[in-house]
């Protein structure tokens, strides 16, 4: 299906507004409500990845992409009722015209919203997608009871002093200084950075329970310091605890964070993992995984997600709104990438081996295991999806830093 110049006016003038406010849900004695509040600034891409997490694939704009609406509803709140009519439509090929990185104003999560192009007739030749920048230096850490404490401080890993923050002077007595780090929303915080104690440490006191009281941080939060590329400006972000807040409707255990290369190897094979796939190429792929590290809950309604799934279907332009951290799974993967996952032959007792990130993003796990069977997730209104149609079996993962 050919796409219009009229649609193409249209959607890049900003004519046709699908969310022209920011949707936005809140729990009120257990229930979901929607509100709608304006349209917030947007910032800096770097500060935006570091608290996303290292292994969250953002579409760059101008980059071919493909859309899953089976993926897209789990981000919503409910399970979405897609009409039968856009049942063939369960991989969609799409144009990233825009891409705006945003925070939710009360909860710092970072999230995420993507303008996309419908491209039904898009070639399978397609030129390699833009590389990302590189990334620049930055630390997360897991909050402890202790760092969460009011009153507390909180303890600096070594890594995090010595490469993040400022150079310290360690001949003074004590070592001390004062440290200004932005957070999302543009506003500085001051904390007293002193390294001291027996044995010594480095320790943020005065400024901490004041940053700890205002983003309301409990234990298992973790905080992000990044050192931007750009001035060398320092930031300072969370990420919000993924555990469970509730029942999820999702009807299967959820994917692992993201995997940057999963690793196959058949299983009759003694040796090492033999076949190499990149990704990319098969984490949109792989379904039932061990573990739960999702926060099971919706970001954005149901009907949302049903409005933008049709569209694409029909050809129109659509806005999407993306949670990296309110579901494991992308929904907007790079053609290239799907390709080269479909050109695979999966099978049952395949074995693979894939990076994921923990629930806190600051260490990478390995999953190993075996594929038991490929299957459509959904065989009576996505008989043809290739979402998560490997179901596998897994064995315990390691830990690596």
């Amino acid at each position: 299906m050919a796409i219009s110049e009229e649609a193409k006016k249209t959607f890049l003038g900003g004519g046709r507004e699908l969310l022209s406010a920011e949707v936005l849900l809140s729990c009120d004695n257990g229930e979901v409500i929607e509100e709608t509040k304006g349209l917030t600034k947007g910032l800096d891409s770097e500060l935006w990845h570091a608290c996303a997490g290292g292994m969250v694939q953002l579409p760059l704009v101008g980059a071919k992409i493909i859309y899953f609406p089976q993926g897209h509803a789990e981000q919503a709140a409910s399970p979405p009722i897609f009409p039968r009519s856009i049942a063939s439509f369960a991989a969609i090929p799409c144009l990233v015209v825009s891409v705006n990185f945003l925070a939710h104003t009360q909860t710092d999560e970072v999230y995420a919203r993507i303008r996309l192009l419908p491209d039904h007739a898009h070639e399978a030749d397609d030129p390699p997608a833009p590389q990302p920048p590189e990334k620049p230096a930055s630390f997360a850490k897991t909050l402890t009871q202790s760092d969460a404490n009011n009153g507390g401080g909180f303890s600096v890993p070594r890594y995090c002093a010595e490469t993040i923050f400022p150079r310290l002077d360690y001949s003074a007595d004590p070592p001390v200084q004062a440290i200004h780090a932005k957070d999302v929303h543009g506003e500085v915080w001051n904390f007293r950075h002193i390294y001291r104690g027996t044995p010594r440490r480095h320790l943020l006191t005065t400024g901490w329970s004041t940053f700890v009281n205002q983003k309301k941080l409990v234990a298992g939060d973790a905080i992000v310091f990044l050192r931007s590329s750009n001035g060398g400006e320092l930031c300072v972000g969370v990420r919000r605890s993924m555990r469970s807040n509730g029942p999820s409707w999702h009807p299967s255990k959820p994917l692992l964070q993201c995997p940057s290369r999963l690793e196959l190897q058949s299983g009759g094979s003694d040796g090492g993992y033999s076949d190499l796939v990149s990704a990319d190429d098969g984490r949109r792929l792989l379904g039932t995984a061990l573990g739960s590290f999702v926060r099971n809950r919706g970001r954005v309604t149901a009907k949302l997600v049903v409005e933008a799934a049709t569209l694409a279907a029909a050809g129109q332009p659509f806005e999407v709104i993306y949670y990296p951290r309110a579901s494991t799974a992308e929904f907007c993967v790079q053609s290239q990438v799907v390709r080269a996952a479909l050109e695979q032959v999966w099978y049952p007792g395949m074995r693979f081996k894939m990076p994921f990130e923990t629930e806190d993003s600051s260490r990478i796990s390995w999953l190993m295991g075996n594929i038991s069977a490929v299957q459509p997730a959904d065989p009576i209104l996505w008989h043809d999806s290739p979402w998560r149609s490997l179901q596998v079996s897994s064995l315990p993962s390691c830990n690596i830093c």
